[in-house]
């Protein structure tokens, strides 16, 4: 196992805690890799203004208190959660205009403050573009990561880059993810892992039940993104390699909105509905998700969280895409599929040769992250 030395040691001086952060997030995702960030504010007596896009409402609201975070300060959207492209594009008209018009409703009379933004999401860019509309500095979370095709996985990619030249302070899960911005002037911090590794220590330390995990063998299965859901013809080829699969071994399918609607579009649960080795199941709070990848003999996925929890964890995982903008566990545990059938008939027939040790670190990426901010705002 990995270990890596923490070297923030020293009390935080009193003119940091006098510097407000304000952290701006809007999908389940994003909670789950910025809760230890905001725990870590809490626990060191550090205010902090939590602002809720409305992105993914219910599931956000269901997981603040599964990690203990107080309730979002400010919530832009008030209404079901945004799964469909019109509906995306008025949301995100009607914050851009509470950007200008509610600006001091939103961030108060800060001058000198940051704004945190994570990842890839239509959220991240508009917090990212909010900062700047108040004038504020912009840090960007789990930045640097690039696949470097515009539409694997799009819109994240192009999103990415939006982003970055949006920041004043990029935060990089390691080298490869600097060395992707080495050209952009800002800020660069190495976080040298991923904030998803402080979340799994978090969830690892609870108590958990396991009366929703299985008692036979089974891998799990999570699939949302739009070039694997929207259009018909591709989405048929997944499920129909999702059944070549269960021939080997039985599949809980854990349905995202998107894909859930995107399968009754398309009249496609039929599919899964005849094959009774495929389980549809909702999605989960996090601490009972990791109770049910503690005991998943393998996992495919297009998504890039699941990607870093199974790198983290050791689970044998494969990658349903093209190209992925991470490099967690690649040549380890992952497998990028590309969607090719004799990659994926290898992973499957020999899926415990990718099994590996649990990572363990000693370096807290959101103490990183919470310093760095503090420090450079």
């Amino acid at each position: 196992m990995s270990s890596i030395k923490c070297f923030f040691l020293s009390p935080l001086p009193d003119s940091y805690i006098e510097k407000v952060i304000h952290i701006i997030l809007g999908t389940k995702a994003q909670l789950i890799k910025m809760a230890p960030i905001m725990n870590y504010l809490r626990d060191n007596d550090i205010p902090y203004n939590f602002i809720h896009t409305g992105q993914h409402k219910s599931s956000i609201f269901e997981m603040i208190s599964d990690f203990n975070l107080k309730k979002p300060d400010i919530v832009l959207h008030d209404g079901a959660d945004i799964v469909s492209l019109p509906k995306m594009f008025f949301w995100m008209m009607k914050i851009l205009v509470l950007s200008f018009t509610q600006k001091k409703v939103i961030f108060g009379e800060d001058k000198k403050g940051i704004v945190l933004v994570h990842g890839d999401t239509f959220s991240t860019l508009l917090g990212a573009l909010m900062g700047r509309i108040a004038g504020l500095k912009v840090g960007h979370v789990e930045s640097g990561l690039r696949s470097f095709n515009l539409f694997h996985p799009f819109p994240e990619e192009l999103t990415r880059i939006l982003v970055f030249r949006l920041s004043h302070i990029l935060f990089c899960p390691g080298k490869w993810a600097i060395q992707n911005i080495s050209l952009q002037k800002k800020v660069k911090i190495n976080t040298v892992f991923n904030t998803m590794i402080d979340t799994i220590d978090f969830s690892l330390r609870r108590e958990r039940s396991y009366a929703h995990v299985p008692c036979y063998p089974f891998a799990i299965v999570s699939l949302h993104r739009y070039e694997n859901i929207f259009r018909k013809e591709k989405f048929v080829d997944i499920l129909d390699k999702l059944n070549y699969i269960s021939q080997t071994i039985n599949l809980i399918f854990i349905l995202h909105p998107p894909t859930e609607n995107q399968l009754n579009r398309f009249g496609l649960f039929r599919m899964i509905d005849d094959n009774p080795k495929i389980e549809c199941r909702q999605r989960y709070h996090h601490s009972d998700f990791i109770s049910l990848l503690e005991k998943t003999e393998f996992i495919v996925t297009d998504g890039g969280s699941l990607q870093e929890e199974a790198a983290f964890l050791g689970i044998p995982c494969l990658l349903m895409r093209k190209t992925t903008e991470r490099q967690d566990g690649l040549g380890e545990n992952i497998v990028l599929s590309y969607y090719n059938e004799q990659i994926i008939d290898d992973f499957v027939q020999h899926y415990e040769d990718y099994r590996r040790k649990r990572i363990s670190v000693d370096t807290s990426p959101s103490a990183i992250i919470v310093r760095s901010s503090l420090e450079y705002a």
